[in-house]
């Protein structure tokens, strides 16, 4: 039996498109070069970041140095300061000490201005009171066997039987004569003795207590 052997049908030809050729490769160039310019992106925020980070670390290092040398400044100034403080507060003390020390002086000073004007006021009140005083200044002075009372004129006038006769009851062992002397403030009596004198002065009594409270 014969066979009959048929020629197969050849593939249909397709033709060379040069068009879609050049748009594949155009869209290849564009994504290489979309890709290239994320690449240049990327290292440039990393070398952004590079940059930021050297920059803050300098000037981290810079604000340490700056302290550093603030700090330094600082205790030199302090080393310096402190010595002026010392003597401001030793002054500032002393001044408060003279400051406290001239106020007692002037509170003591009102106060025997206060007590010689109560004196005087007691004075009017009560005359008998310059006789107190010199009994006192004799009971003081008891030994020497002469004696000199000094008073105020006025009060000499005025109180001198009573005078006499306080002297007449020291005894006949004593001698005491009576003088008046207008530099005794009224009110107050000097006795005078062979040994020293009792001042028995409102002034100087006031000024002995003065002087012992301050």
């Amino acid at each position: 039996m014969s066979r009959v052997i048929k020629a197969g049908r050849a593939a249909p030809s397709v033709p060379f498109n040069f068009e879609d050729v050049t748009s594949q490769a155009t869209a290849a160039l564009t994504q290489v070069r979309a890709e290239a310019a994320e690449i240049l992106a990327v290292a440039n925020r990393d070398a952004e970041a590079v940059r930021q980070q050297a920059e803050a670390a300098g000037r981290l290092a810079a604000e340490g140095s700056l302290a550093q040398r603030v700090e330094e400044q600082v205790a030199s100034r302090l080393n310096d300061l402190v010595p002026a403080l010392t003597q401001a507060a030793a002054e500032l003390r002393d001044a408060k000490q003279a400051w406290l020390a001239h106020w007692e002086r002037q509170a003591v000073h009102l106060a025997t201005a206060i007590a010689a004007r109560v004196i005087r006021r007691e004075l009017r009140t009560a005359p008998q009171i310059p006789v107190d005083l010199v009994r006192e200044a004799l009971r003081l002075a008891a030994g020497p066997s002469r004696l000199r009372v000094l008073m105020h004129p006025d009060d000499l006038g005025a109180l001198g039987p009573e005078l006499q006769s306080l002297l007449q009851s020291l005894g006949s062992g004593a001698s005491a004569e009576l003088i008046g002397d207008a530099a005794i403030e009224p009110g107050g009596c000097r006795v005078e003795t062979e040994c020293g004198s009792v001042d028995q002065q409102f002034s100087v009594q006031l000024a002995r207590i003065e002087e012992e409270l301050l």
